[in-house]
């Protein structure tokens, strides 16, 4: 439930925030997620923390790594990045976080390939002129499809479907 996580989410911070600088990044966390095979493991940047939780199977020193290549990844995208790139970026955020790990498998981690691939996807998008300009770009192909006859009956197999008559829309 969103409760729930935003619950997590503030106990996570507060775990995070009143720690020294000096101390280890990693923090045993069992008992937020209801057993003691999680632990965090977060970097802080300035203003900035980065907070990854994982099982005890994981190594914590290719998690803080992999957090290292994640925020120098993001400061290459958004030339120093700060809270506002991320809060009003989200859907690059995601994409370059999907870059590097899917399915809790670290995917890639040269930083080069990923900005690669993340321009490559923003070349793309304004090729299409963007997420914005996909409802009337669907709108307009509908329109021009170019058909004869509106079919009255569909079969498919066993079913059979009959189409009401539009031409009142």
């Amino acid at each position: 439930a969103e409760e729930a996580q935003q619950q997590i989410i503030r106990e996570i911070f507060h775990l995070v925030l009143k720690r020294d600088d000096h101390i280890c990044n990693f923090l045993e966390c069992g008992s937020l997620f209801g057993g003691s095979d999680y632990k965090l493991i977060y970097r802080h940047y300035a203003t900035l923390y980065f907070v990854f939780c994982v099982d005890s199977s994981e190594s914590e020193l290719g998690i803080l790594d992999l957090i290292q290549v994640f925020v120098e990844t993001l400061d290459k995208c958004f030339e120093n990045v700060c809270e506002l790139d991320l809060i009003f970026h989200m859907d690059k955020v995601h994409h370059i976080l999907q870059e590097v790990v899917i399915g809790g498998m670290v995917l890639e981690t040269n930083m080069n390939e990923i900005v690669a691939q993340v321009e490559a996807q923003s070349k793309l998008e304004k090729a299409e002129g963007g997420l914005s300009a996909a409802p009337s770009r669907a709108v307009s192909a509908v329109k021009n499809i170019n058909l004869p006859e509106i079919p009255r009956n569909i079969n498919i197999g066993d079913i059979n479907i009959k189409v009401p008559n539009l031409s009142q829309f």
